[in-house]
């Protein structure tokens, strides 16, 4: 007996094993594209893989690839589209997992505006944010409808996308997310109405990916990690009043009706599987920047996305 007692007091002096500390960098504020990876550490999911995960926002949205190309963190929040040209432009990264598994992009217009198909576009304004994809992206649109980059006029509306638009500064914006901004034209009263890029010309696409220095990353951590969101995002899918719960609980400035619709559209976009990937989709995009000319030469897909449980 008092052998036990004796090995009980050791188990409880020992102890916790330390957790793997990972950095994340996000590609904006928290929303609820970012669902599988709050409700993987409010649930304790990254905590029973071993992970302390720290969630960081970034100042400079364009920044977080380059910080973990730099070895400053270990994974970011990006694009698919932005990950081939970054690539090509030599910073060392490679996409490990999946986020938001279908495009969010959609070109917008006003429901009841004069823009009823793309062909309307000819000699009209256009609206962007981020300068680069969005001009091969347009080019794929537009052309099956005759319009060619000469007939538009491209204005750098920074990130006021919708409100460019309800303002009538612009005739439509390319780059708006599906999953917010009709939602927050709506609630403002301004219907608006979405051209869906993969249905234009366009090969679909991951829209949300994480991204690690593949000269740096630790496969194993990052196994765990998509372990922890793929565990988040069934619970989401399973749960989806509870998980928004859950989500909003944790900012004020989650707490409201755009946050909320959001939570609802996006959430048959998460990445079920986000450790495994498509190669042809990642062949296709590359090969699809080539043609728009945005590239001169085409990496093989092992260049630009893994599989880490396989590493």
């Amino acid at each position: 007996m008092k052998n036990i007692i004796a090995a009980l007091a050791i188990v409880a002096a020992t102890p916790a094993m330390a957790q793997d500390k990972m950095t994340l960098l996000l590609d904006w504020f928290v929303n609820p594209d970012h669902g599988p990876i709050i409700i993987a550490e409010e649930n304790g999911y990254f905590a029973d893989e071993g992970l302390e995960v720290e969630v960081v926002a970034p100042a400079d949205p364009s920044a977080p690839p380059r910080l973990v190309a730099a070895g400053q963190a270990d994974l970011a929040v990006s694009y698919q589209p932005q990950l081939h040209l970054q690539i090509h432009e030599g910073l060392p990264l490679k996409r490990v997992g999946t986020l938001v598994a279908t495009p969010l992009n959609c070109l917008l217009v006003l429901n009841d505006g004069p823009i009823q198909e793309l062909s309307d576009l000819k000699g009209k304004k256009i609206g962007f944010s981020v300068a680069g994809v969005e001009e091969a992206v347009l080019q794929a649109m537009l052309g099956e409808h005759g319009v060619t980059p000469n007939d538009i006029e491209m204005i750098n509306v920074n990130f006021s996308l919708s409100p460019s638009l309800m303002s009538g500064q612009v005739d439509a914006v390319i780059g708006a997310f599906r999953n917010f901004e009709l939602n927050q034209m709506e609630i403002e009263g301004v219907e608006g109405r979405c051209f869906y890029v993969e249905e234009e010309g366009v090969p679909s696409y991951d829209e949300l990916i994480y991204v690690a220095n593949p000269d740096r990353m630790d496969a194993d951590k990052i196994a765990r990690f998509l372990a922890a969101t793929e565990k988040a995002t069934q619970y989401i899918v399973n749960n989806p009043e509870k998980s928004w719960e859950i989500f909003a609980a944790t900012s004020t400035e989650l707490q409201d009706e755009l946050n909320a619709r959001a939570w609802v559209d996006t959430l048959p976009r998460f990445a079920l599987r986000p450790a495994g990937f498509d190669a042809g989709r990642y062949a296709r995009f590359e090969a699809f920047l080539k043609d728009s000319g945005m590239i001169e030469s085409l990496n093989p897909v092992e260049a630009i996305a893994i599989d880490v449980t396989t590493q």
